[in-house]
């Protein structure tokens, strides 16, 4: 499985962003897709998951300001608004398929106050 990561920027707090990840390779039994996020210093965190069922999990640190989701081609997505300075991180979309994890390159999301 191959993850490539796009949307990350620059933007002032109270804006928003889209995170696209394009996954490719072998991608049947794919059990569940996620955003985590690394910031300077601090250990990778989970942002939002989504299962192969659309269940969906939320850090609540971002709850309500951010959505997961991921279309028919193997695309997922993450939806970010109101976005804080405290969410300045590298972003990493992973996958998790059968006992085995993948993670896409990161892109860096940079929030100013």
């Amino acid at each position: 499985v191959q993850l490539q990561a796009f949307g990350g920027g620059l933007v002032q707090a109270g804006g928003s962003l889209r995170l696209s990840c394009v996954a490719s390779g072998t991608l049947f039994n794919v059990n569940r897709m996620a955003w985590y996020r690394q910031a300077p210093g601090k250990e990778r965190e989970l942002v939002a998951s989504i299962t192969n069922s659309g269940t969906t999990t939320y850090a609540d640190s971002v709850k309500d300001r951010v959505t997961i989701s991921r279309d028919t081609k193997n695309t997922l997505f993450l939806e970010m608004w109101s976005l804080k300075p405290e969410d300045t991180a590298v972003y990493y979309c992973y996958v998790r398929r059968l006992v085995s994890d993948y993670w896409g390159q990161g892109t860096q999301v940079t929030v100013s106050s």
